[in-house]
């Protein structure tokens, strides 16, 4: 099962459009999981369009039209793997055990808010992935997205992907 993971899209604060890698990334995924920060509804309605299967929450900027159609934390099994997704975790610093503490019933965590890339572990095993932003690098050197792959009830082949600079 290929996956696709996004979040801080901030279409169009930061950018007028999604960039054309990361929706030829969502056509071939199986499920695409969204961290939040969407910003406008248009954009949510293109990745339901275009995704077989979306799993998304709303961030801190995303107002009540996305409040409305998105929960604050979503949860799903797929491929025998338990998923998480939220948009914030908080500080860094004690990121893993806070997370591990908050939800204990999960594999994987995605999340956003940051636009700072993350692949840790926390005890216990619990994986935190956040993508970055495919929009708004803020200060890192790039707009990223990630890709994954579960295959036997493991998460596999976890893929940064930099996008080039606008």
């Amino acid at each position: 099962m290929r996956l696709v993971l996004v979040s801080d899209t901030h279409v169009p604060r930061r950018a007028k459009r999604l960039p054309g890698e990361l929706l030829d990334e969502v056509d071939r995924a199986d499920v695409v999981i969204h961290a939040g920060d969407w910003v406008d509804v248009a954009t949510l309605d293109l990745l339901e369009r275009r995704a077989r299967r979306l799993v998304g929450v709303y961030g801190n900027n995303d107002g009540p039209p996305l409040r409305a159609r998105l929960p604050e934390v979503a949860r799903v099994r797929l491929g025998g793997m338990r998923f998480g997704v939220v948009h914030e975790t908080g500080a860094s610093r004690g990121r893993e055990a806070r997370c591990a503490a908050l939800y204990p019933d999960l594999d994987v965590l995605v999340f956003g808010h940051s636009h700072i890339p993350w692949d840790t572990r926390a005890p216990g095993g619990l994986r935190l992935l956040n993508p970055g932003s495919p929009t708004d690098r803020r200060r890192q050197p790039y707009c990223t997205y990630m890709t994954c792959t579960v295959t036997d009830g493991a998460l596999t082949e976890v893929t940064l992907h930099r996008l080039p600079g606008r």
